[in-house]
């Protein structure tokens, strides 16, 4: 079983990655499929596809050949395992049975395809890759932590038009130490082998030949027809991925450029303030101290 974890942290372009990918042969968008058993089989929240969860075809097949799970449970002990506490190895559990058997049903019923799994959260990775079976890569994706921070404060639907409910927001304060300690810990869990760091800056400067980049690295043969127009537009069709940023449900033809409205929208005090708590690995990955672009 393949699988492409997308580790980093939040609000960084890991969906558009996940969905740009899902329209490659030989890949398979999951999404973050660590909130499978609460988002999708317990609150039954919208698929990729935009069809309730429990009624999505594709994944009620794949369901079928999963081991049997009390679905809030898993979840729920998946929430206290995955804790950023001491959490460089996650014990083996019983509930990694199912886990494990949910990608095997993926990789069966999508013919081998590559996993491409969004879940990001450093503990999670470790888990699957002590999972039997699975042959795990690992995306490591960054965004200019300014950036992040103030994307994190926007006011999003959760999932599709009609849902009130709202995605997450964190303080600034909070989304830079969420920044620094899951891409502290990514490198040192995976800074070398089957690591790929990119930035999404280059993302956004040069979709084509990034996500190039990346799907020969998961294993895609080079020359691998890509998703885009002649005119660089990003063709998208439905996925089905678990979870992730309200954009997975984009289809059609969508042009990818850089959100920056950060560098002039962000409040001096907050770009200080992020800046200070993320400074010992700004420049290490690439990015100035200041507001301007690199």
């Amino acid at each position: 079983m393949k699988v492409l974890f997308l580790a980093g942290s939040g609000r960084s372009g890991s969906t558009l990655v996940t969905t740009a990918l899902g329209q490659i042969d030989g890949f398979f968008a999951a999404g973050e499929l660590r909130y499978l058993w609460q988002r999708g089989l317990v609150d039954n929240r919208p698929c990729g596809c935009g069809q309730p969860f429990r009624d999505c075809p594709v994944w009620t097949e794949i369901l079928r050949d999963v081991p049997p799970a009390e679905p809030a449970g898993v979840a729920a002990r998946l929430r206290y395992r995955l804790r950023m506490r001491n959490r460089l190895r996650v014990p083996p559990h019983p509930d990694d049975e199912a886990i494990a058997g949910l990608y095997r049903a993926i990789a069966q019923h999508s013919g081998d395809a590559v996993v491409v799994d969004s879940s990001k959260l450093p503990p999670y990775g470790v888990l699957l890759a002590g999972l039997p079976g699975i042959e795990l890569r690992v995306l490591h994706v960054v965004r200019d932590p300014r950036a992040a921070a103030f994307s994190w404060r926007r006011r999003r639907a959760l999932d599709t038009a009609g849902d009130d409910r709202q995605m997450t927001r964190h303080p600034v304060w909070k989304a830079a130490l969420l920044w620094s300690v899951w891409n502290a810990v990514t490198i040192r869990l995976w800074g070398r082998g089957d690591y790929l760091r990119v930035r999404y800056e280059d993302l956004v400067g040069d979709p084509a030949a990034v996500i190039r980049q990346i799907a020969e690295f998961a294993g895609a043969a080079p020359g691998a027809e890509l998703p885009f127009t002649v005119d660089g537009l990003l063709r998208l069709s439905p996925t089905h991925s678990v979870a992730g940023n309200p954009s997975r449900h984009r289809i059609g033809g969508v042009a990818v450029t850089a959100d920056d409205e950060w560098r002039h929208a962000l409040p001096r005090r907050s770009h200080a303030v992020v800046t200070a708590l993320t400074a010992p690995l700004l420049l290490r990955l690439g990015y100035p101290f200041s507001r301007r672009a690199r």
